[in-house]
C-alpha cells in the first residue's frame, strides 16, 4: 500500500515502511496514512523504517502550517491537530515487533522523533541527526525529549534541543543514537534487511516481552502532552516563518 509521502511494502515476514516524499518530508499525509498502515503487518515479523533520498527533514511545515495556524492559542485544538502525529509514533512504538530505523542523510525533527520510538537504529556515514526546533519557537512535542534521554543521556539530548545543532554519524554512534555506522547507504540497507531476518527468526513472544520490559521506564505520556500544551500557548507564526527563512 502507499500514498503519496510513505510507502508499506513486503519481503516474507519482513515489512519496510519507507517515507517516500520528497526529502522525507512529514506531512499531513503523513501522519494520517501510518496508523493504518501498521494495522496491516499482522503476520511481519520485523519492521524497518527507512527514507529514499535522505531518511527525513522533518515536520512539513509548508503543508502543516495552514492546519495549525488556526489553533495557535487554542489548547484543546492545537492538541487535536498534535494527537494525530502522536497516533502515528506513538503507533509505531507499540507494535509488538522489533522496529528498525535505517537512517542515511538528514534525520531532522520530527525525523529525529520518529527514530527515537524505534528499537534499533543504524545509519550510514553520511547521516546527521538535528533536533531544530527551538530555532522555529517550538518545543518538541512528539516524544523526543522523553525517550532521548534514554537512549543517550540526559547532558547529550539537552545539547541537541537546546542548541538546535547537528551532529553527524560518528558523533550519534559515538553518544548510543545509533548502534552500527554503516560506509554507505547501501551498505546501511543490506545490513538492515539481514538484521530484520535474523530478529524474525526469533521467538515473537521473547521479543515482544523483551521490547515491553525495555520500554517499561519510558513512560512519558503525561510530558509529552504537556510539551503539546506549551506550544499551544506559546508557539507563534512568526517564529516558524522566521525559522523558515534561516533554515
Amino acid at each position: 500500500m502507499t500514498s503519496d509521502s510513505v510507502k508499506l511494502t513486503r519481503a516474507g515476514e519482513v515489512a519496510t515502511l519507507t517515507l517516500s516524499a520528497k526529502k522525507g518530508a512529514l506531512g499531513p499525509d503523513f501522519w494520517a496514512a501510518v496508523p493504518p498502515l501498521l494495522a496491516e503487518l499482522q503476520g511481519a515479523r520485523a519492521l524497518i523504517v527507512r527514507g529514499e533520498d535522505v531518511f527525513s527533514v522533518g515536520l512539513d511545515l509548508k503543508t502543516s502550517a495552514p492546519g495549525l495556524a488556526g489553533v495557535l492559542g487554542d489548547e484543546a485544538g492545537f492538541s487535536a491537530v498534535v494527537r494525530e502525529m502522536h497516533a502515528a509514533i506513538e503507533g509505531l512504538a507499540a507494535l509488538p515487533i522489533p522496529v528498525i530505523a535505517a537512517v542515511h542523510g538528514w534525520c531532522v525533527g520530527a525525523g529525529l522523533e520518529l527514530i527515537s520510538a524505534c528499537d534499533l537504529r543504524l545509519c550510514s556515514a553520511d547521516a546527521r541527526f538535528m533536533l531544530p526546533e527551538v530555532k522555529l519557537g517550538i518545543t518538541a512535542d512528539l516524544g523526543g525529549l522523553q525517550r532521548l534521554p534514554h537512549l543517550i543521556g540526559r547532558g547529550r539530548a539537552a545539547h541537541l534541543a537546546l542548541t538546535g545543532e547537528p551532529i553527524n554519524a560518528a558523533t550519534a554512534e559515538r553518544w548510543g543514537l545509533v548502534t552500527e555506522l554503516l560506509d554507505t547507504p547501501e551498505a546501511l540497507f543490506t545490513r538492515a534487511e539481514g538484521l530484520a531476518r535474523q530478529l524474525a527468526e526469533l521467538p515473537a513472544a521473547a521479543l515482544e516481552g523483551t521490547k515491553r520490559t525495555l520500554q517499561s521506564e519510558a513512560n512519558h505520556t503525561e510530558s509529552m502532552l504537556e510539551a503539546v500544551r506549551w506550544n499551544a500557548r506559546h508557539m507563534t507564526l512568526e517564529a516558524l516563518q522566521a525559522g523558515l527563512k534561516r533554515s
